[in-house]
């Protein structure tokens, strides 16, 4: 049954509507002059996947120093860089941000150049949310 529907769409699609075949009464027989059936598609557009950015905690790594790259890369307030300095002293792992994938790459790369400058072990990942 699934054949005989499309050869019947394809039968349809091939045949060219009549007013399209025959040119208009009147004067106006020239390019451009028949009429034109133009569809408009809705681009459909989806929010991007997003990335957490989670730090992770080491016996090596200074707690001054973790609030300072949570104040640095991150923009947090001192005391919203103490909160999730202490997340990941007491839990293993805390949450930076939440941001696309582009700018979570970024900030995890930018965190471990910055925690290997200064010869820390820092460990920095994202994870898709």
């Amino acid at each position: 049954m699934a054949a005989e529907d499309l050869a019947h769409f394809l039968a349809k699609v091939r045949r060219a509507p009549r007013a399209a075949r025959e040119p208009r009464k009147g004067g106006d027989v020239g390019p451009g002059a028949g009429t034109a059936l133009v569809t408009r598609t809705r681009p459909h557009t989806r929010k991007p996947n997003m990335y957490r950015v989670l730090l992770l905690n080491d016996d090596y790594t200074t707690q001054e120093f973790v609030v300072m790259v949570l104040r640095k890369y991150f923009n947090k307030s001192l005391e919203e860089a103490t909160r999730i300095m202490l997340h990941v002293h007491n839990h293993g792992v805390g949450e930076c941000g939440v941001y696309t994938y582009e700018v979570a790459e970024t900030k995890v790369t930018q965190v471990m150049d910055f925690a290997r400058k200064h010869q820390h072990p820092l460990q920095c990942i994202m994870e898709k949310k």
